[in-house]
């Protein structure tokens, strides 16, 4: 089950199926998709929270789900979860992981499509997929922690305390109280123009997979957008 919500324009995305330590089933992964389509087009969403319920927020991919599936069906499977990352990551708006205990495979993949990650002191975070005999979280993760550190979570198991993950640069805040660091993030958030935060999201995104002059027009091109739009710091 993922639960979605909207409040004073917060809207938040529940991993809530705590049995299961938040394991990401099939309906899950359509369910978390459909959610961050419906953040995507509401426009009075203004910043996303994505978290877990219960001690977990993600364990991985439900694999006694899998273990009754035919081939292809492991292939849809994993196409929906592909889709669901991406539409995360996709998100116009400031979209923040809060994370608790574990984010293992799906989990990882899922706090990481996100703008950045706030995680509880008792936090961590793997790559099991190799061994257990599948393949995943390969791409997203090395551009995060670099080449060589995702090769040590993914072909030994290691796993990454949260502050470990804070230096290695997947996590930005670490903080006991979730709720607390999210208040103070939606603050910040909330008070600021809407249209700028998404240009500069925009601009980081797009800029980090571009050489330098490429970057930089992406950068002006955001700029000229703003100054037409009349919202600009100092207008009258």
């Amino acid at each position: 089950m993922v639960r979605y919500s909207v409040e004073a324009g917060i809207a938040t995305i529940m991993l809530d199926r705590p049995e299961a330590r938040n394991a990401l089933n099939l309906s899950m992964c359509e369910r978390l998709y459909e959610a961050a389509r419906t953040a995507a087009t509401d426009g009075e969403v203004r910043l996303v929270f994505v978290r877990g319920s219960g001690p977990v927020f993600c364990a991985g991919a439900d694999v006694k789900e899998r273990a009754g599936m035919t081939e292809d069906q492991v292939r849809a499977r994993r196409m929906k979860g592909f889709a669901a990352y991406e539409a995360l990551e996709a998100l116009p708006m400031p979209t923040i992981a809060l994370v608790q205990g574990a984010a293992l495979g799906s989990g990882i993949e899922i706090a990481a499509a996100c703008d950045f990650i706030v995680a509880t002191p008792d936090a961590v975070f793997g790559t099991p997929e190799a061994l257990r005999g599948t393949v995943g979280a390969t791409q997203r993760l090395p551009r995060v922690l670099g080449k060589r550190l995702a090769k040590d979570l993914m072909l030994t198991g290691r796993r990454l305390s949260a502050e470990e993950a804070r230096i290695a640069g997947l996590v930005s805040r670490i903080n006991a109280d979730l709720d607390e660091e999210a208040r103070s993030i939606a603050k910040s958030v909330l008070e600021a123009p809407q249209e700028a935060l998404r240009l500069a999201k925009q601009c980081i995104d797009r800029g980090v997979e571009l050489d330098p002059k490429g970057a930089l027009e992406v950068e002006l091109a955001a700029i000229e957008r703003q100054l037409a739009s009349g919202k600009w710091m100092g207008k009258a």
